[in-house]
C-alpha cells in the first residue's frame, strides 16, 4: 500500500513521467500505469482523503477476482535466463507455460510479447539535464583523517558526501563520520538547504546505505530514505547496476571534489568534523565561482539562472531523521524495536506492524494507522507499556502491588500477613508472589480466616512458599493439628556433620 500511495504522490501529486515513476519505485510499467489509471477512473486525486486508509485502498485496487480474469503473462525474465542454456528453445518454454496456464498465450503471441519486452532491455538512457530536475549523490573514495588533539591517533576517517545538479553541476560536499544510513539522510538534507531548493529526483549510485538490494532492474530503496524524499516531495531513482552513463554527472562531481577540495587538504590536520566541514564550505564557494574554461559564466551563475528558479520550495520544516522496521506483536501484545519492548493495543496481537522511530519518539502503524506512539527508551529488554493496550484481566492486575497484597493479608490476620510476606520474598520479583497470593484469596472465601490464618502458620513452620502447599494443608486438614498437644521432641544432637532438616527444604 505503501508503494500505491508513492506511485499516485508522484503521479498526481510531482506530475512525474510513468517512465520515472516505474524506476523509483519498483514497478513495473504495466502496473503503474494500471494504478494511476484507476485512481483517474475513480476521482482520485493527490493528496488522498483521510478517510482512505490502507485497507479501503486495498479493496479499491484489488477487489475480489471475479470469473472472467485476463490471460496470465510468463515470467520474462525467467524466460530469458532460461534461453541462455544451450539446450532451452522458446517453443519448450511456451509449452511448459501452456501446462500451467492452458488458458494462457498461444505460441505467435508468446513470441511477440517477449520479443516486444526483450528489445526494451538495451535502450540507453538519454542524459537530458534539464534545470532543477535531477540532483546526483554518492560518496568519494578518498577519506580525511580525524586526529586526537592529545595523542596524534586516528579517531576515524571521514567520508565525503557530494551532490551534484543535472543542469548546472552546481555542487555540495560535506564530511560524515560515516556512510551510515542517518549520516546519509542528514546530508541529504543539509544538500537541499546548501541548494535552498528541491530538485524533482535524486539520483543515488546503488549505496548499500540508500539502496537495501542493488538489482539493475528493481533496485529497492530503504523506506527512511523514501520517507526522506517524500517529506520534500521528490523521487528517488538509483543509478542502474554496471550503466556509468546513468551516474557520470556525479562521477565527474566527485572528481572535481577531489581534485578542487581533497587535494588541497592533502597536508592539513583535522581535529573534529566541524572543523573539516568548515573548510570544505569555504573551498566549496570557490569551486562553484571558479569560471568555466570553454563556457561563459560558473557554476554559481549557471545555478542562479537555471536551476534555482526551477527548485522545489524547502518544507516549512526540515525532515528529522527516523528509521523504519517491519514488527511482528508478540502474544504479550509488545513488539520489539531497537532491543526495547513497546506496547500496542491486544487486538493487533500477532499482527505484522510498521515502526518508526526516531531518537526522541516511536510510532507503531497498523495498515497506515498509528495504532500506538510512546517515548523513545534505550533501556535493552525493558518494556514500555500503555495501560490501555492490556487486556482487562492484566490491566487489573497490573494494579496490585506489594503493598496492597500485604493490607490485604493483614485483614486476614498476622499469620498471613507474615506468610504472603515470607511468599513474595522467596520469589526473584515480588510481583512472581502475586498470583499466589490471589488464589490464597479466594480460598479464605472457601475456608474461612481461622484455618487460613492456621494453615499460613503450618506452610511457614515447614517453609513450604506456594498457593498449592497451602491448599493441600487446607484439603488435608493438616491446618487442624497445630493446637493439638504433641510428644515432647527428642533432644537435640550438635554435631558438625548432622546438616539438620532444613538442610533438606
Amino acid at each position: 500500500m505503501r508503494k500505491i500511495r508513492e506511485v499516485l504522490r508522484l503521479a498526481l501529486g510531482a506530475g512525474l513521467e510513468l517512465r520515472k515513476i516505474e524506476r523509483s519505485l519498483l514497478v513495473s510499467h504495466a502496473t503503474a500505469a494500471s494504478y494511476i489509471a484507476k485512481a483517474k477512473a475513480t476521482g482520485l486525486s493527490w493528496p488522498l482523503p483521510d478517510s482512505l486508509d490502507d485497507g479501503a485502498l486495498e479493496r479499491l485496487f484489488f477487489p475480489k477476482p471475479t470469473s472472467s480474469s485476463p490471460r496470465p503473462l510468463p515470467d520474462w525474465e525467467y524466460v530469458r535466463r532460461e534461453l541462455r542454456k544451450k539446450i532451452v528453445t522458446k517453443i519448450l518454454l511456451w509449452e511448459e507455460y501452456k501446462n500451467t496456464h492452458p488458458d494462457g498465450y498461444q505460441l505467435t503471441q508468446f513470441y511477440e510479447l517477449y520479443n516486444r519486452w526483450a528489445g526494451k532491455l538495451d535502450l540507453v538512457m538519454r542524459q537530458e539535464h534539464r534545470a532543477g530536475e535531477k540532483m546526483f549523490v554518492d560518496y568519494a573514495g578518498p577519506t580525511v583523517p580525524i586526529m586526537d588533539r592529545l595523542t596524534g591517533e586516528v579517531l576515524f576517517e571521514a567520508q565525503i558526501f557530494v551532490a551534484v545538479l543535472g543542469a548546472s553541476n552546481y555542487t555540495y560536499a560535506e564530511a560524515t563520520r560515516t556512510q551510515a544510513l542517518q549520516d546519509w539522510i542528514i546530508a541529504h538534507v543539509h544538500a537541499f538547504e546548501f541548494m535552498g531548493g528541491v530538485a524533482q529526483i535524486v539520483v543515488p549510485d546503488n549505496t548499500k546505505t540508500g539502496v537495501s538490494h542493488a538489482c539493475r532492474y528493481e533496485p529497492d530503496i530503504n523506506p527512511t530514505y523514501h520517507a526522506m524524499a517524500a517529506h520534500y516531495g521528490t523521487a528517488v531513482i538509483p543509478a542502474r547496476v554496471r550503466a556509468p552513463k546513468d551516474k557520470a554527472k556525479v562521477e565527474k562531481g566527485v572528481q572535481l571534489v577531489e581534485r578542487w577540495i581533497l587535494a588541497a587538504l592533502r597536508n592539513r590536520t583535522f581535529y573534529s568534523l566541524a572543523e573539516l566541514n568548515g573548510t570544505i564550505r569555504e573551498l566549496l564557494e570557490r569551486l562553484n565561482t571558479r569560471p568555466f574554461q570553454k563556457l561563459e559564466g560558473s557554476r554559481q551563475s549557471l545555478f542562479e539562472t537555471l536551476d534555482k528558479p526551477a527548485l522545489q520550495p524547502l518544507p516549512e520544516t526540515p525532515y528529522v531523521f527516523a528509521e523504519w522496521r517491519y514488527a511482528r506483536v508478540g502474544i504479550d501484545y509488545h513488539i520489539d524495536v531497537d532491543g526495547h519492548f513497546y506496547s500496542v493495543p491486544h487486538a493487533l496481537v500477532k499482527k505484522k506492524l510498521d515502526a518508526r522511530y526516531t531518537a526522541a519518539t516511536v510510532e507503531i502503524f497498523f495498515k497506515g494507522n498509528r495504532v500506538a506512539s510512546h517515548l523513545r527508551s534505550y533501556r535493552k529488554g525493558k518494556h514500555t507499556t500503555t495501560p490501555e493496550h492490556m487486556p482487562s484481566s492484566h490491566r487489573r492486575y497490573a494494579e496490585w502491588t506489594p503493598q496492597r497484597i500485604l493490607r490485604w493479608a493483614a485483614t486476614i490476620g498476622p499469620e498471613t500477613e507474615q506468610y504472603v510476606a515470607a511468599l513474595m520474598e522467596s520469589r526473584p520479583h515480588p510481583e512472581q508472589g502475586f498470583r499466589a497470593a490471589l488464589g490464597i484469596m479466594r480460598l479464605a472465601k472457601q475456608y474461612g480466616k481461622e484455618r487460613i490464618e492456621a494453615a499460613c502458620k503450618r506452610a511457614c513452620a515447614f517453609r513450604i512458599y506456594s498457593y498449592r502447599g497451602v491448599a493441600s494443608i487446607l484439603a488435608t486438614g493438616a491446618d487442624k493439628k497445630e493446637g493439638k498437644r504433641e510428644s515432647p521432641a527428642a533432644p537435640v544432637i550438635l554435631h558438625d556433620n548432622i546438616r539438620g532438616p532444613g538442610y533438606y527444604h
